[in-house]
Formats: C-alpha cells, structure tokens, sequence
C-alpha cells in the first residue's frame, strides 16, 4: 500500500523526455530532491491528466506520473500547471515499497 505523502519535490534540470515541451507536457525530471533523498526516475509506469473547471470552461490541471524508482520503490508525482512562480511545481503524491 502506498504512503501518502503529498510534498513539494526540487526537480534536477536533466530531463527524461525533453520533446515533451513541444507536445505541452512539461518534461518529466530524471532526478527529485525531496527532504534529505535523491529520488531518480528508472521507468515511466503511466501517465495521465486531471483536469478542472472554472466558470463553465474546463482546463489541464496536473500532469500524473506512476514511475519505478532506480532504489526499487514506486512513487507517484505530478506537475501542477497552475501553480504560482514562487510555488513548487513538481509534486511527490504517494510512495511505495516495491514487493
């Protein structure tokens, strides 16, 4: 089961998939700082969009990625398009032990 963490993640500036900016995603980070850790990106599992409503109009939210791990353990994170210059961007929603 996974943890529920919901964190800010520092992302590295070495990028996975740098054509993703020319298809409107954002370009998913190789690495993420988060509290003390290093967390590197090994594989891509999924990914998928949220999305929101406002006033009758409907817009891309977040960006959700399910990537393995390179020490084994899954996490999911998200990039959050609306997000404020002075707030994080890239997101740590859960994290899991692989078994």
């Amino acid at each position: 089961m996974p943890d529920f963490v919901s964190e800010a993640l520092r992302a590295s500036a070495e990028c996975l998939d740098t054509g993703a900016l020319s298809r409107g995603e954002p370009a998913l980070p190789k690495e993420f700082g988060w509290r003390t850790e290093r967390l590197v990106v090994r594989d891509v599992r999924r990914t998928w969009r949220s999305t929101n409503t406002d006033r009758g109009d409907t817009y891309l939210a977040r960006h959700w990625y399910e990537v393995a791990l390179a020490d084994g353990r899954v996490a999911v994170v998200y990039f959050d398009r609306k997000a404020r210059r002075e707030t994080p961007r890239w997101w740590l929603y859960t994290l899991a032990d692989q078994h």
